[in-house]
């Protein structure tokens, strides 16, 4: 028997749901792709306006079909989605119990970052999702089967300020991984705080400013030359600060100053690195591409820290200031510690808690471009953090750890301590995004930017640490918000089974 035609066959919007689509890439609270990277993810809108078309049979008449196409485009935006419900997704619902009389059964065997099954579930559909690749199949897992096991909303009364009690949804998995999160964060704070010293004011550090150093090859200079891109910090229309180098040529060392506004009476722009041939500022001698690479590959590079970028809990804004020898001590202090740290955590685990397999060498020219840290002498995945990071990082994964034991010994299910500790493992992998060398200082935005805003890991001249305790973009809580919101997003879908 000649199987009906779907109505994706015959009519499609295309051009609404390519505009929701294209829309979509500015939606982030709540949304899945703000859970873990995942570099072929498919538009939600897409995803769930190609799969009522494809659930759909053409009803025969045109009629009937632009009826159905205007579905399609209503149930297109992340409005009608973001709440897991709404009349026109409930009518999609309907639509196709009617055609299939229980949830149609769907499989998506390349499910990737999840947007096709999600999308199913949400229409009302027993979705199936496949992947080989292990990250996709733990984001399959976060997305479409732990919501729906443990943080289906339940409702609740608590009382208000006026001494009455208000009726309120919440999400039971939504709420331990708050919970455990925020004791992750307070016992690593404990541990890690005075690594990342307030000033005496109380201003708070969002991060510090680093440069790649090399030795000029000049025999008659010999100066340490500061590799930087730009010396830019923050460039926007009404606040311009940059770091002006003063070379110093007695000493064969560049220092900097801080100016601001009309004191920069220079390009900033103009650094000192450039497709890896160096200028030094010192003598005007010049480092080729090769020489560069060949150097660091040798060991003979360095790092220096160079500004300090600040929030003040009482006033708005971030401001800047150079590295002081209080900071230089606070990071030497973090080395000493991560030496202690690692061997015990080694011991413990029965395993080196910094990764030590090989980064990848990349096969062609278009991939040796995208890992370039390779020609750097980066050839351990260890490599792509400083110390401070390395420490913060293996801190927050034991913290971790001790979470799951601890939420055992207060009586968490073992399979729902799992579901929250897996959610935890996630907060972490985006606070990696957020805390290696590869993370640049964002000047019109004035934020560090995370480490994959592409599909690469090219080297970086100079890099922004983040403070994971700041309060700012990129710390440890601020990746517990965003994975709190995708958890909260995808436990308002209902189970297909339930429809």
């Amino acid at each position: 028997m000649k199987a009906k035609r779907r109505l994706i066959e015959v009519m499609f919007p295309i051009q609404e749901v390519s505009a929701e689509s294209r829309r979509e890439k500015n939606i982030r609270h709540g949304h899945i792709s703000t859970l873990h990277i995942w570099w072929a993810r498919r538009p939600l809108a897409a995803s769930r306006a190609t799969a009522l078309a494809a659930l759909l049979p053409d009803p025969g008449t045109e009629e009937e079909r632009r009826k159905l196409t205007r579905l399609i485009t209503q149930v297109s935006p992340w409005e009608e989605a973001k709440e897991g419900d709404s009349p026109a997704i409930q009518e999609a619902r309907r639509l196709i119990r009617e055609v299939y009389g229980e949830p149609p059964k769907v499989l998506d065997p390349f499910a990737g970052g999840g947007a096709i099954p999600l999308e199913v579930l949400r229409l009302g559909c027993e979705a199936h999702a496949l992947d080989y690749n292990p990250v996709a199949v733990l984001l399959l897992k976060a997305v479409l089967e732990l919501p729906q096991r443990f943080g289906r909303p339940e409702r609740r009364l608590t009382p208000t300020e006026m001494g009455a009690e208000t009726e309120e949804e919440f999400s039971p998995l939504a709420e331990e991984v708050r919970r455990w999160g925020e004791w992750v964060l307070e016992k690593a704070k404990a541990e890690l705080s005075r690594f990342y010293p307030e000033d005496p004011d109380g201003a708070v550090p969002v991060g510090y400013i680093w440069v790649r150093t090399l030795p000029c090859q000049n025999p008659t200079c010999g100066a340490e030359i500061p590799l930087m891109r730009q010396t830019w910090l923050a460039k926007k229309k009404d606040k311009k600060v940059a770091l002006r180098m003063v070379p110093e040529r007695e000493n064969r060392r560049v220092e900097f100053q801080l100016v601001e506004g009309e004191e920069i009476d220079f390009d900033p722009a103009d650094g000192t690195v450039s497709r890896a041939v160096v200028r030094c500022p010192i003598c005007g001698s010049r480092i080729d591409a090769d020489t560069t690479r060949r150097l660091f590959r040798e060991g003979k590079a360095d790092q220096r820290m160079v500004a300090v970028v600040l929030h003040h809990p009482d006033r708005q804004g971030k401001t800047y200031r150079l590295a002081t020898e209080r900071d230089l001590e606070a990071y030497s202090a973090a080395e000493a510690a991560l030496a202690k740290k690692r061997e015990k955590l080694r011991a413990e685990w029965g395993l080196d808690p910094v990764p030590d397999e090989p980064t990848p060498v990349g096969g062609g020219p278009g991939a040796e471009r995208a890992f370039s840290v390779h020609k750097y002498g980066m050839t351990k995945w260890g490599d792509l953090f400083n110390a401070r990071q390395k420490l913060a990082l293996i801190t927050f994964a034991d913290k971790v750890r001790k979470a799951h034991t601890e939420m055992l010994a207060h009586g968490l299910a073992p399979d729902f301590a799992k579901a929250v500790v897996t959610y935890l493992a996630i907060v972490l992998n985006r606070l990696v995004d957020y805390v290696s060398v590869q993370c640049m200082w964002h000047t019109s935005k004035e934020l560090v930017a995370h480490t994959f805003g592409r599909q690469a890991l090219q080297f970086v001249w100079d890099y922004a640490e983040v403070n994971p305790f700041s309060g700012s973009t990129g710390d440890w809580r601020s990746a517990l918000d965003w994975v709190l919101g995708v958890i909260q997003h995808c436990s308002k879908i209902p189970a297909g089974k339930e429809t």
